[in-house]
């Protein structure tokens, strides 16, 4: 059962629920738990200005071409994801953050890396840009007799 650091222990999200914002997202936790998602959610805006927040998978996201990151609150962390490759770029960076193969975990009770999340982010704005450059396409020759 995955636990959620909401402002009353009780409260737990309604199945079916649906967010239309991050403010409404971020709202139902803890004021402790809003204070570093609204940080988390701060620096991810400064390191891609160009970037559109929404929700997907019921979750605050930035869409830049693609999704860049997606995070999540919990009871005892912060969920970031930045997907699999990053993971990997960063992995002796990462070393001190619970990981698997593409979600990152920030324990509520240590300062976020604020400069390696920005990196992450950057990385990823390089990365979908690279996915979103048409191919090169190659003239054909005209055959002519």
């Amino acid at each position: 059962m995955i636990k959620f650091a909401f402002k009353s222990n009780a409260m737990q999200i309604k199945p079916g629920t649906k967010f239309n914002d991050a403010d409404s997202y971020i709202a139902l936790f803890a004021e402790s738990t809003q204070k570093k998602l609204q940080q988390l959610r701060n620096t991810i805006k400064k390191a891609a200005p160009g970037a559109e927040e929404v929700i997907s998978y019921n979750m605050p996201a930035y869409k830049l071409n693609s999704i860049l990151v997606y995070f999540a609150g919990y009871e005892n962390h912060i969920g970031f994801y930045p997907t699999s490759l990053p993971l990997q770029v960063f992995k002796e960076e990462l070393t001190a953050y619970k990981t698997s193969k593409g979600a990152i975990q920030f324990p509520l009770d240590k300062a976020l890396p604020s400069d390696l999340i920005k990196r992450i982010v950057q990385f990823r704005i390089k990365q979908t840009q690279q996915q979103q450059k048409p191919a090169k396409k190659v003239a054909k020759k005209s055959s002519q007799v």
